[in-house]
C-alpha cells in the first residue's frame, strides 16, 4: 500500500518544466538574492534583484531596503529598513554568475536592528583579531513533514528506540539523505565552509559542520548554510526545524556545539591556555546560557537536562571526552597538550554571532558577571 508522504504542494510541481526556463541565457545580467535575519532572530528572509554585471566583490553590491513591518522589525508608519551587504556567495539554485548576498539590517536611523547581532560581534572580533580565534560549529536539525511530524516517522506512533540511527545506513535507519547530500553540494558550490555531515541520534535528525572559520566569518557562513538548508528543503517539500527539543520524551534534542581555539591554544603547550579559558567560562555560566538561547534560557531548559548527551542547565562542568559536560576537551587534545575545546551548551537555534561574541568577551577580553562592556566608545 502506497503511503502518502507529507510534503508541500509546491514540491510536486513539474521540475523538468522549471529546468527548461532555468537554462535560458541571461545576456550578462545577474540575479542577486539578498538574505537577512528577520525579527524573530531565527528566521531568514530573501528577495532578489537584477544587476547589470556580475559583482566581483561585496563592494559591488548596492545597499537595498525592505518593509520591516512585515518581518517584525518595524512599525508600518516607519517601515523601511536598510539591507547592507556583508558577504557574497555563489548561488547554487540559479547558478553562476548569480549570487547570494548576506546582509546586515539597519533601522531608518542607520542603527542596527534588534536582531542584528552581527554588528557588535564584528566590533568584538576586531578587538581580538590578534588572538586569531577559530570556530567550528556543529549544526543539528530535524526534518519535519509539512504536517509538523518528524519526516519518515510512522503517522501514528514512534520509530524504534535510539541506537541504530546515529551515522546510520539503510532505509529503515535514516530518512531524507537526498536533502542532506543536496545541501552539502549546494554549500560547497556556494563557497560556504561546510566541512562534514552525519545522521544524528534521533531518526530524521541530521547534522552538518561549518568551519574552521576565523572571527566574524563563523556567523556569516553558518547563517548562509542555514539559508541554503531551508531553500533545499523547500525544493523537496519538507521543513528543517532548529528547535532544540522537537520531540518530548526519550529522544535527543538538537544542539549547535561550538569548537573554539585561539592561536596560543593551537601551539605546543596550549592546554594551559585552554584550561584558563574554561576556568573563565565556569565563572560566567548564567551569562552564556542566557546569550546562547534566543529565548534567554527557556529553550535550553527543555534540552539541557543532564540526559541525552547534555549537561544540566544549572551546572557548569568540563571534562576530557565527556559528552555530558558543558565543555568537552577532545581526547586527542588532552594527549597532544594543545588544540581546541568544544562548548556543548549552544542549542540548534542559537545565533552564531551571539555565541562567538560571548566566548571572546569572556575568554579574551576577560569580562565577568552578566553585564557586557560597550567598546564602541573606547
Amino acid at each position: 500500500r502506497a503511503v502518502a508522504m507529507s510534503v508541500s504542494h509546491s514540491s510536486r510541481l513539474n521540475k523538468l518544466v522549471r529546468e527548461q526556463y532555468m537554462r535560458l541565457p541571461q545576456d550578462g545580467l545577474v540575479q542577486v538574492t539578498y538574505v537577512w535575519i528577520d525579527g524573530s532572530g531565527e528566521g531568514v528572509r530573501c528577495k532578489s534583484r537584477t544587476l547589470d554585471k556580475e559583482p566581483k566583490s561585496i563592494e559591488d553590491v548596492p545597499e537595498w531596503n525592505f518593509d520591516g513591518s512585515s518581518t517584525a522589525q518595524a512599525e508600518g508608519s516607519n517601515s523601511d529598513m536598510f539591507l547592507v551587504p556583508v558577504r557574497m556567495f555563489r548561488d547554487p539554485f540559479c547558478l553562476d554568475p548569480n549570487k547570494l548576498v548576506l546582509c546586515e539590517v539597519l533601522k531608518y536611523n542607520r542603527k542596527p536592528a534588534e536582531t542584528n547581532l552581527r554588528h557588535t560581534c564584528k566590533k568584538v572580533m576586531e578587538l581580538v583579531k590578534d588572538s586569531h580565534p577559530w570556530f567550528g560549529m556543529e549544526q543539528e536539525y530535524t526534518l519535519l513533514g509539512i504536517n509538523g511530524h518528524p519526516y519518515g516517522w510512522p503517522d501514528n506512533g514512534f520509530p524504534g528506540p535510539q541506537g541504530p540511527y546515529y551515522c546510520g545506513v539503510g532505509a529503515d535507519k535514516v530518512y531524507g539523505r537526498d536533502i542532506v547530500e543536496s545541501h552539502y553540494k549546494a554549500c560547497l558550490y556556494a563557497g560556504v565552509k561546510i566541512c562534514g555531515t552525519n545522521a544524528e541520534v534521533m531518526p530524521s535528525q541530521w547534522e552538518f559542520q561549518v568551519g574552521p572559520c576565523e572571527g566574524i566569518e563563523m556567523g556569516d557562513h553558518l547563517w548562509m548554510a542555514r539559508f541554503i538548508l531551508h531553500r533545499v528543503c523547500e525544493d523537496f517539500g519538507v521543513v528543517a526545524t532548529l528547535d532544540p527539543k522537537p520531540m518530548t520524551g526519550n529522544w535527543n534534542g538538537a544542539g549547535c556545539h561550538t569548537n573554539y581555539s585561539t592561536e596560543e591554544m593551537r601551539r605546543e603547550g596550549g592546554l594551559k591556555h585552554i584550561e584558563a579559558a574554561i576556568e573563565k567560562l565556569s565563572k560566567r555560566h548564567d551569562y552564556h546560557i542566557c546569550v546562547y538561547d534566543p529565548r534567554g534560557g527557556r529553550d535550553y531548559s527543555r534540552r539541557l537536562t543532564g540526559h541525552h548527551e547534555t549537561s544540566n542547565i544549572f551546572e557548569f562542568s568540563a571534562g576530557v571526552a565527556n559528552r555530558g559536560a558543558s565543555i568537552r576537551i577532545p581526547r586527542q587534545v588532552g594527549q597532544d597538550g594543545y588544540g581546541y575545546f568544544e562548548d556543548r551548551r549552544p542549542a540548534a537555534n542559537c545565533d552564531p554571532y551571539a555565541v562567538t561574541e560571548a566566548i571572546m568577551r569572556t575568554t579574551v577580553l576577560n569580562e565577568t558577571g552578566v553585564e557586557t562592556k560597550d567598546y564602541a566608545e573606547h
